[in-house]
Protein backbone atom coordinates (compact mmCIF):
# COMPACT_ATOMS: atom_id res chain seq x y z
CA UNK A 1 0.00 0.00 0.00
CA UNK A 2 1.18 3.15 -1.16
CA UNK A 3 1.47 6.06 1.53
CA UNK A 4 0.47 9.73 0.30
CA UNK A 5 0.81 13.15 2.68
CA UNK A 6 -1.73 15.27 2.03
CA UNK A 7 -0.98 18.83 3.13
CA UNK A 8 -3.69 21.29 3.35
CA UNK A 9 -3.32 24.85 3.69
CA UNK A 10 -6.04 27.47 4.76
CA UNK A 11 -8.24 27.92 1.52
CA UNK A 12 -11.64 27.89 1.20
CA UNK A 13 -11.33 24.95 -1.29
CA UNK A 14 -9.94 22.95 1.56
CA UNK A 15 -13.26 21.50 1.27
CA UNK A 16 -12.23 19.43 -2.04
CA UNK A 17 -8.95 18.17 0.10
CA UNK A 18 -11.72 16.45 2.40
CA UNK A 19 -13.04 14.71 -0.73
CA UNK A 20 -9.82 13.66 -1.87
CA UNK A 21 -8.60 12.38 0.86
CA UNK A 22 -11.81 10.18 1.18
CA UNK A 23 -11.30 9.07 -2.88
CA UNK A 24 -7.19 7.85 -1.89
CA UNK A 25 -8.68 6.16 0.85
CA UNK A 26 -11.50 4.86 -0.91
CA UNK A 27 -8.84 3.95 -3.55
CA UNK A 28 -6.47 2.44 -1.72
CA UNK A 29 -3.85 4.86 -0.47
CA UNK A 30 -2.76 5.14 3.16
CA UNK A 31 -3.49 8.47 3.44
CA UNK A 32 -2.71 10.94 6.97
CA UNK A 33 -3.04 14.67 6.99
CA UNK A 34 -0.83 17.83 8.05
CA UNK A 35 -3.00 21.36 8.13
CA UNK A 36 -1.45 24.48 8.83
CA UNK A 37 -2.95 26.38 11.75
CA UNK A 38 -5.16 28.52 9.53
CA UNK A 39 -6.59 25.23 7.65
CA UNK A 40 -7.38 23.67 11.40
CA UNK A 41 -9.46 27.22 11.84
CA UNK A 42 -11.58 26.60 8.53
CA UNK A 43 -12.58 22.72 9.38
CA UNK A 44 -11.94 20.54 12.23
CA UNK A 45 -8.76 18.02 11.77
CA UNK A 46 -11.08 15.22 12.83
CA UNK A 47 -12.66 15.06 9.82
CA UNK A 48 -9.54 14.20 7.90
CA UNK A 49 -9.35 11.66 10.56
CA UNK A 50 -12.79 10.41 9.86
CA UNK A 51 -11.95 9.65 6.05
CA UNK A 52 -8.61 8.84 6.40
CA UNK A 53 -9.18 6.21 9.46
CA UNK A 54 -5.63 8.29 10.71
CA UNK A 55 -4.66 11.04 12.60
CA UNK A 56 -4.62 14.73 11.29
CA UNK A 57 -1.46 16.89 12.83
CA UNK A 58 -1.47 20.56 13.11
CA UNK A 59 1.62 21.34 14.90
CA UNK A 60 4.76 19.31 16.26
CA UNK A 61 4.01 21.55 19.68
CA UNK A 62 1.58 20.28 22.12
CA UNK A 63 -0.43 17.64 23.02
CA UNK A 64 -1.09 16.05 19.29
CA UNK A 65 2.63 15.86 18.69
CA UNK A 66 3.41 11.89 18.05
CA UNK A 67 7.16 11.60 18.51
CA UNK A 68 10.27 14.08 19.53
CA UNK A 69 10.56 14.29 15.36
CA UNK A 70 6.82 14.03 13.61
CA UNK A 71 8.26 16.35 10.54
CA UNK A 72 11.03 13.84 10.10
CA UNK A 73 8.63 10.54 10.73
CA UNK A 74 5.84 11.82 7.82
CA UNK A 75 8.54 12.43 5.63
CA UNK A 76 10.22 9.12 5.79
CA UNK A 77 6.73 7.62 5.65
CA UNK A 78 5.42 9.41 2.86
CA UNK A 79 5.76 7.63 -0.62
CA UNK A 80 4.53 11.13 -1.92
CA UNK A 81 3.59 14.49 -0.71
CA UNK A 82 0.18 16.16 -2.80
CA UNK A 83 -0.14 19.75 -0.69
CA UNK A 84 -3.97 20.84 -1.99
CA UNK A 85 -4.98 23.16 -1.59
CA UNK A 86 -1.68 25.30 -1.83
CA UNK A 87 -2.12 29.27 -0.94
CA UNK A 88 0.05 32.02 -2.51
CA UNK A 89 0.99 32.15 2.05
CA UNK A 90 2.17 28.57 1.37
CA UNK A 91 3.47 28.32 -1.94
CA UNK A 92 6.12 31.50 -1.14
CA UNK A 93 6.72 29.82 2.29
CA UNK A 94 7.84 26.70 0.49
CA UNK A 95 9.58 28.40 -2.27
CA UNK A 96 11.82 30.51 0.13
CA UNK A 97 12.54 27.14 2.40
CA UNK A 98 11.16 28.20 4.99
CA UNK A 99 10.04 25.75 8.15
CA UNK A 100 7.47 27.53 10.64
CA UNK A 101 5.44 25.10 10.77
CA UNK A 102 5.04 20.94 10.59
CA UNK A 103 3.67 21.02 6.93
CA UNK A 104 7.11 23.27 5.93
CA UNK A 105 9.35 21.49 7.68
CA UNK A 106 7.94 17.94 6.64
CA UNK A 107 8.16 19.27 2.97
CA UNK A 108 11.56 20.42 3.80
CA UNK A 109 12.57 16.77 4.74
CA UNK A 110 10.73 14.97 1.95
CA UNK A 111 13.01 13.44 -0.05
CA UNK A 112 13.30 15.20 -3.16
CA UNK A 113 13.33 11.78 -5.31
CA UNK A 114 9.56 10.85 -4.02
CA UNK A 115 6.60 12.71 -6.02
CA UNK A 116 5.67 16.47 -4.40
CA UNK A 117 2.76 17.81 -6.17
CA UNK A 118 1.52 21.55 -5.23
CA UNK A 119 -1.99 22.25 -6.15
CA UNK A 120 -2.52 25.90 -6.22
CA UNK A 121 -5.99 27.61 -5.45
CA UNK A 122 -6.69 31.73 -5.06
CA UNK A 123 -8.07 34.18 -6.75
CA UNK A 124 -6.85 34.82 -10.45
CA UNK A 125 -5.48 38.08 -9.38
CA UNK A 126 -3.45 36.61 -6.69
CA UNK A 127 -2.81 33.46 -8.82
CA UNK A 128 -1.54 35.88 -11.50
CA UNK A 129 0.99 38.17 -9.58
CA UNK A 130 4.71 38.08 -10.44
CA UNK A 131 5.44 36.89 -6.95
CA UNK A 132 3.31 34.00 -7.19
CA UNK A 133 4.27 33.00 -10.71
CA UNK A 134 8.09 33.79 -9.21
CA UNK A 135 7.35 31.43 -6.29
CA UNK A 136 5.89 28.89 -8.70
CA UNK A 137 8.58 28.49 -11.14
CA UNK A 138 11.20 28.21 -8.14
CA UNK A 139 9.51 25.24 -7.08
CA UNK A 140 9.15 23.04 -10.48
CA UNK A 141 12.66 24.21 -10.58
CA UNK A 142 13.02 22.43 -7.29
CA UNK A 143 11.46 19.24 -8.33
CA UNK A 144 8.10 19.93 -7.58
CA UNK A 145 5.08 19.04 -9.53
CA UNK A 146 1.97 21.44 -10.43
CA UNK A 147 -1.50 20.27 -10.84
CA UNK A 148 -2.97 23.99 -12.74
CA UNK A 149 -5.86 25.15 -10.88
CA UNK A 150 -9.21 25.22 -12.87
CA UNK A 151 -11.45 28.30 -14.71
CA UNK A 152 -14.20 29.00 -13.27
CA UNK A 153 -16.25 31.16 -10.34
CA UNK A 154 -14.82 31.65 -7.24
CA UNK A 155 -15.76 32.00 -3.47
CA UNK A 156 -14.41 35.49 -3.71
CA UNK A 157 -17.64 35.80 -6.53
CA UNK A 158 -14.95 36.45 -9.13
CA UNK A 159 -14.54 34.09 -11.83
CA UNK A 160 -11.31 33.07 -13.65
CA UNK A 161 -8.16 30.45 -13.28
CA UNK A 162 -7.52 29.66 -9.50
CA UNK A 163 -9.64 27.02 -8.77
CA UNK A 164 -8.45 24.24 -6.90
CA UNK A 165 -8.20 21.15 -9.33
CA UNK A 166 -11.16 18.69 -9.21
CA UNK A 167 -9.98 15.70 -6.30
CA UNK A 168 -10.92 13.34 -9.49
CA UNK A 169 -8.13 14.80 -11.08
CA UNK A 170 -5.32 15.19 -7.93
CA UNK A 171 -6.34 11.39 -7.39
CA UNK A 172 -5.37 10.47 -11.04
CA UNK A 173 -2.59 12.56 -11.12
CA UNK A 174 -1.33 10.95 -7.27
CA UNK A 175 -1.65 7.42 -9.19
CA UNK A 176 0.41 8.59 -12.15
CA UNK A 177 3.18 9.58 -10.06
CA UNK A 178 3.08 6.67 -8.04
CA UNK A 179 2.84 4.27 -10.89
Amino acid sequence: MKHVLLGVSASVSLYKACDLASQLSQSGFEVRAVLTANAAKLVNPQLFEAVTGNPAQTSEWGPERRGAMDHIDLARWADALVVAPATADLIARLALGLADDLLTTVSLATETDKPRLLCPAMNPVMLAAPAVQRHLGRLMEDGWQIEEPGEGHMACGEAGRGRLSEPVAILERVRELLG
